[in-house]
């Protein structure tokens, strides 16, 4: 792999921040200097992105190394020098040296192995594949969680049931409980107190139709008219009596 020396190394010194940072001990590997003993050399190495950058001191201003991290694994690894953290990255392509490094502590340690690890961006498309997956398990759960709540919503908006102890219409009204679509009892021919309904019957419009020969149940007009005229008797009379109170209130003239 060909690169450009100067961009990688304004990169390296650029204000970008870096995933990890921290000194690190070193038996060799591509691009790293010889070690003049096996203690192995402390370096200053910066993590950006997939790029492993070592320096000579904290504030070196020219790269010693450069691995870039793609095809490769990072592995625990035994050192040289007993009682060091050891770990070596180790590559797939045939004939390149493993880098093997070492940390102070193994807390260190953990962290620069889950770093490294984690910095390929063939590490990183099995992130992006895994964040696609759950976010279409989410957007399922949400569309069957909005589901189930309309259904819920629904099922609590019943239609209410109808009434069926109130009155029903008649003829487009409602009567009162106490009132019958035949009228009620203060119309004209209604039953005196006292009297059932069949004697009432007898002397009033019934009896009337029956003495002219007509049943009061016929469905003729002429039986119509009769009634008609049977219950205007009453507001004849009353007529009647009107004018001949007022004809008695007026004052006789005199000659």
């Amino acid at each position: 792999m060909k690169l450009n020396k100067r961009s990688v190394t304004h990169y390296a010194l650029s204000d970008s921040p870096a995933d990890h940072t921290g000194f690190l001990r070193t038996w060799g590997g591509p691009g790293t200097p010889p070690t003049p003993s096996g203690t192995g050399r402390r370096c200053w190495f910066v993590l950006k992105g997939n790029l492993l950058f070592s320096f000579e001191s904290r504030e070196g201003r020219v790269p010693l190394s450069l691995v870039v991290l793609e095809g490769c694994t990072v592995e625990l690894a035994e050192a040289p020098v007993p009682e060091e953290f050891a770990f070596a990255i180790r590559f797939d392509a045939p004939g390149v040296r493993p880098h093997l490094l070492a940390a102070d502590g193994q807390a260190a340690q953990e962290a620069w192995v889950k770093a490294l690890s984690r910095a390929s961006f063939g590490y990183m498309r099995l992130v992006v594949r895994e964040l696609e997956s759950q976010l279409q398990e989410a957007r399922q759960s949400l569309a069957l969680h909005r589901c189930a709540t309309r259904k819920v919503a629904g099922s609590r908006c019943k239609p209410q049931t109808p009434n069926h102890s109130s009155p029903s219409p008649e003829n487009g009204h409602f009567l009162p409980s106490d009132c019958s679509p035949m009228g009620s009892s203060e119309e004209g021919g209604s039953r005196p107190a006292g009297r059932d309904l069949a004697e009432w019957e007898l002397q009033g419009p019934a009896s009337f139709l029956l003495g002219k020969g007509q049943s009061p149940v016929s469905p003729e007009t002429s039986c119509f008219s009769t009634l008609h005229d049977w219950y205007g008797q009453e507001i004849v009379e009353l007529r009647r009596g009107w004018q001949q109170r007022v004809l008695g209130s007026q004052p006789e003239c005199k000659p």
